[in-house]
């Protein structure tokens, strides 16, 4: 997996969850729009603190963290 820089974890920010350079924005937020269709240019404007790097490390820890984790799902 590669750097991991821009993603943070800190007890004082959004209750400790993963976000992005310490801002109030979670990964989960990101990779939630991501799944509902918001592309990439779009986050951008709509959050223009945001880098493009930021959104792509968010879907890559995302992406490390269903890796790392069985989940069972319904059905299985």
């Amino acid at each position: 997996m590669g750097l991991l820089d821009r993603i943070t974890t800190e007890p004082t920010v959004m209750g400790g969850r993963a976000c992005i350079r310490g801002l109030r924005v979670t990964v989960g937020m990101v990779v939630g729009q991501i799944g509902a269709g918001q592309t990439i240019d779009e986050l951008l404007a709509d959050y223009p603190y945001l880098e493009r790097e930021d959104i792509l490390q968010a879907l890559r820890y995302a992406a490390w963290l269903a890796e790392e984790r069985e989940v069972v799902l319904a059905g299985a």
